[in-house]
């Protein structure tokens, strides 16, 4: 392998170790066990527990011991709540796998659909009532009760209408900023992410209403809307941007580990390297996230240094807990893909030749394999080199430095003595009046 003389000292020394052969006895922290449901259900409450974890039930590949601990679970989390449908939804999946205790419990239903009617006459008397009067302030309060009642019944679309009704009755930025987050909470929940968008933004309009734990929380609901979009760069800027206040308030959406995952692999996808270190490594606020999660800091800090085969290791050991992740599941493929591709313009990017044998080492791939990976680069004209097939090479294509300067300067001279044959003839013209006369003519 060939060094570029051009490449500037520090980036050579950081890619000299590219490949993977670390000279620093760094303890590895990778883990290859499987999710621990329990622990990650611990993570969050409410409506978005029970929705994970039927998720993981639904995607698990066939594993009857993490579908069954994860039905059982989301079992018991439904019988704390008020959400009879959702109940026979689960029960059907279990049908009957983990014994009578988790059967259809009839008595249940009965007994919390006959209180939710008794509630819901007793909401729509008080809106009445409130409507009568006048009363904005209890008219707002009422549909906000309607909503959170329909939230807790499973109805989100009549949960959103009414949350958003209140719009009309708000009259605080206070006010405001309540309707836009549960408009937000029920959007995310039905997988509405323009209207995400739409209340973040008007949730935004009065910063300085904003306290520390509401704007952490407008910018991983954003986050999470760009991701759904694939915009990439956008989610890692905002999640980048959530604040350590946020804490476990919002874990009815989204966990700080969530935060530090998402946004880790969406930088890395979507960054280069200035940005990177700017923005992720070296910023303080996101340092406190990644901490909770150690595998992603360390594979983002190897990309970084380029020491690839730990950071593949790492994305290896992680893809099949995030496959069962019910937001980043649809992009872990697309992500990885950018990832690695991103690795391997970096690997070849000081180097004059570079040898496909080693290199393919370092990637964990057959020669073969890496010699059609390099090929769709090329073409794509991310990297700029050919292939010794023969000998198993990759030859850098640099551009003639000094036939490019010769060429700029003939391009800048031109154009400058087209400006200086422009300005004589102007000059020119207005010495003879030639606009003057021309218009006496006319």
């Amino acid at each position: 392998m060939e060094r570029d003389d051009e490449a500037s000292g520090p980036m050579m020394e950081e890619m000299y170790t590219n490949g993977g052969e670390e000279t620093s006895n760094r303890r590895p922290i990778i883990s290859g066990e499987p999710l621990d449901i329990e622990a990650y259900a611990a993570l969050y409450k409410g409506r978005t527990k029970i929705m994970r974890l039927l998720f993981i039930a639904s995607h698990c590949g066939g594993n009857q011991t993490i579908q069954l601990e994860a039905l059982r679970m989301a079992y018991d989390e439904i019988k704390k709540g008020e959400n009879t449908q959702l109940l026979k939804d689960v029960v059907h999946k279990i049908n009957g796998r983990l014994g009578d205790k988790y059967g259809m419990d009839s008595a249940w239903c009965e007994t919390v659909e006959r209180r939710a009617e008794q509630k819901k006459g007793k909401l729509e008397n008080e809106l009445s009532s409130y409507r009568t009067n006048l009363i904005k302030e209890s008219i707002r309060m009422g549909y906000n009760d309607f909503g959170d009642f329909y939230y807790a019944c499973g109805l989100l679309g009549d949960a959103f209408k009414n949350y958003v009704r209140t719009r009309d009755y708000c009259t605080t930025a206070k006010h405001i900023i309540h309707m836009c987050m549960n408009a937000i909470l029920v959007s995310i929940e039905m997988g509405q992410f323009t209207h995400v968008t739409s209340y973040v933004n008007k949730a935004e309009q009065n910063p300085e209403t904003l306290d520390p734990v509401v704007a952490a929380k407008l910018r991983c609901a954003s986050g999470l809307a760009h991701l759904e979009l694939k915009k990439y760069k956008l989610a890692a800027r905002k999640f980048l941007e959530v604040n350590p206040e946020l804490g476990n308030s919002y874990n009815e959406v989204i966990a700080p580990q969530d935060v530090a995952t998402y946004g880790g692999l969406c930088a890395l996808a979507s960054f280069d390297r200035s940005e990177l270190k700017q923005k992720v490594i070296d910023n303080i606020n996101f340092r406190n996230f990644l901490e909770l999660v150690p595998e992603v800091r360390e594979l983002i800090n190897d990309f970084y240094s380029s020491r690839y085969a730990s950071c593949l290791e790492y994305l290896g050991s992680l893809k099949a807990n995030l496959l069962l992740d019910i937001h980043l599941h649809d992009h872990v493929d697309s992500l990885y893909d950018q990832i690695r591709k991103k690795a391997l313009i970096q690997y070849t990017l000081p180097f004059v030749s570079v040898d496909l044998s080693r290199m393919a080492d370092a990637f964990k791939t057959s020669v073969s394999g890496l010699e059609r990976e390099l090929e769709a680069l090329i073409t794509d004209n991310q990297i700029q080199a050919r292939i010794d097939s023969h000998n198993k090479i990759l030859y850098a294509r640099h551009a003639d430095q000094r036939n490019a300067t010769f060429q700029k300067v003939l391009h800048m001279g031109n154009e400058f003595d087209r400006d200086v044959r422009g300005m004589m003839l102007r000059a020119n013209l207005l010495k003879h009046e030639y606009h003057a006369r021309a218009s006496r003519k006319l």
